[in-house]
């Protein structure tokens, strides 16, 4: 008589084998196009006025940050959906391509309006690079070692997005913010030659229609929710008639998307995906951890500047503490999962570790010295690694392999989304607060730039410092309720059991025959 206790011991040892230098490659790879795609979302925001000075149109300038971020959350459901049909290799190969040239092209931009074009066909392909690198993992990494990788792509890509600041203020003061978008070049051709010779074709491609409907109601529907938000904080009000036409637009494609996604016969994001508990509770903590987790590295860069006087370039070397406290949580976690199988003690001590941490940023003052600064910075980089990775492990780990894709850019685009929101409603919040402190945003002084604070003449200059902490301490106090919720929410994660990989069946299969 069989044993299946055996079967399962004999399964699990095949999936714990070491994975082949052909899958190897293959994340290498996915590992360099992602590590593009996260640095891409932080690091042109130092350069924006190095830019205004070579292209002119001030006015215009935001867009070159809006766009990215409205293209490559908007498409990120379809190009899992797309990878699920076609084949993870073509498809990843083309978000590749597509993001390698859309570079070469913004660094080539002749005008504002150029670049803002070409930031947006980038966005189109950034929004792929990530969320296929965790496809691809689940691919050619067996469940026992799949937490590993993962949280060493969750390590790569907080790094990336800590260090965008640093990166590039060095470019900007350096060759010139052009090369900001060239860098990418040489990396994105290593990660084509890597994807072409590490990442076997798949052979059970389903090619089927693709519910182009259901992408463009999803795409419309974001764009005017991102749309709404960027344009009610910075520009009109909550309430502006404009605004507000957005917004109901937003939820009536919403509304219209999960409709035909309920009729669609290979929908973008499968509806049925929301009856699994693990998904629903994974997209819901993504989407409240990306609010806090971009709060914290938007602002805490703006802190360093504005208050304490650092200039871009130093401020993005005092995130260092969140980098360090981030690749040791992110890295550690993915280890522990691979060793126990067990993932729902991260996102909950995580969210815990993320309220503590931004109530101590909240008590950041004028005279606080940096070495405390740092201190609270480590803790707030640990949390966003304990909290990253597990949730895309535990929504992989619970469904099929057809839907993998989907799943995993579905769980992505709702952290993005959070991000964006988080970020729109934290940047209102800091902009009222800093309304009374005088022209140039806050500055006092007109010119509207953070740098010239620390010029300012008493007691003009202490009253602007002094409102700067304040209104920071006020943005990082509305983040600890939005993750003490995030907290709320893991605990409600269910634990699943591994699955055993299809190539360890047959290994079972014989092992229980042999009894």
């Amino acid at each position: 008589m069989g044993n299946p206790a055996k079967a399962s011991s004999t399964a699990e040892d095949t999936s714990s084998q070491p994975i082949g230098r052909q899958a190897k490659l293959a994340i290498g790879g996915v590992m360099a196009a992602m590590l593009l795609s996260a640095l891409d979302q932080t690091v042109v925001s130092i350069a924006l006025p190095s830019i205004v000075s070579d292209l002119g149109g001030l006015d215009r300038l935001p867009w070159v940050v809006t766009v990215y971020l409205v293209t490559s959350m908007a498409v990120t459901p379809l190009w899992g959906k797309i990878s699920d049909l076609y084949g993870r290799r073509p498809v990843v190969q083309g978000a590749i391509a597509v993001f390698v040239l859309s570079s070469v092209a913004c660094a080539g931009a002749q005008s504002i309006w150029q670049l803002i074009v070409f930031r947006g066909v980038q966005g189109i392909g950034a929004g792929g690079l990530f969320v296929l690198a965790l496809a691809v993992i689940a691919d050619v990494v067996p469940p026992a070692q799949r937490g590993r990788y993962q949280g060493m792509f969750g390590g790569v890509f907080g790094l990336a997005s800590v260090g965008g600041p640093l990166v590039g203020g060095w470019f900007t003061d350096g060759p010139g913010w052009r090369w900001i978008f060239l860098i990418n070049v040489p990396v994105g051709i290593l990660a084509l030659v890597a994807t072409a010779v590490g990442l076997r074709a798949r052979n059970e491609q389903r090619r089927q229609d693709i519910d182009y409907a259901g992408a463009a109601l999803i795409v419309s529907a974001v764009t005017c929710a991102l749309l709404y938000l960027n344009w009610a904080a910075e520009e009109y009000g909550w309430t502006a008639p404009g605004p507000l036409l957005l917004l109901l637009g937003a939820v009536l494609l919403a509304a219209l998307f999960v409709w035909v996604e309920l009729h669609a016969g290979e929908p973008v994001i499968p509806m049925a995906l929301f009856r699994n508990q693990v998904f629903g509770i994974g997209t819901l903590f993504g989407f409240l951890a990306g609010a806090t987790m971009f709060g914290g590295i938007v602002f805490l860069p703006l802190w360093f500047q504005s208050v304490m006087g650092m200039s871009a370039t130093r401020s993005g070397l005092a995130m260092l503490p969140a980098m360090f406290g981030l690749m040791l949580t992110s890295i550690g976690s993915g280890q522990l999962i691979s060793r126990t199988g067990k993932y729902k003690v991260f996102p909950v001590a995580g969210s815990a570790v993320l309220v503590v941490a931004m109530l101590l940023l909240a008590q950041l003052d004028v005279d606080t010295p940096y070495w405390q600064a740092a201190l609270f910075t480590a803790l707030f980089g640990a949390g966003v690694g304990l909290v990253m990775q597990p949730i895309i492990t535990a929504v992989q780990n619970s469904v099929e392999m057809k839907d993998m894709g989907a799943a995993t850019s579905a769980v992505n685009f709702f952290q993005r989304m959070g991000s964006a929101m988080g970020v729109a409603v934290l940047g209102s919040v800091l902009t009222t607060r800093l309304a009374d402190l005088g022209g140039g945003g806050g500055s006092g002084s007109g010119s509207g730039k953070v740098a010239d604070i620390h010029k300012l003449a008493e007691p003009l200059r202490s009253k602007v410092l002094h409102g700067y902490a304040d209104a920071l301490s006020d943005v990082f106090l509305l983040c600890a309720p939005l993750i003490a919720v995030a907290f709320v929410v893991s605990l409600f994660l269910k634990e699943m059991p591994r699955k055993v990989p299809q190539e360890a069946a047959p290994v079972a299969q014989e092992a229980t025959a042999k009894e």
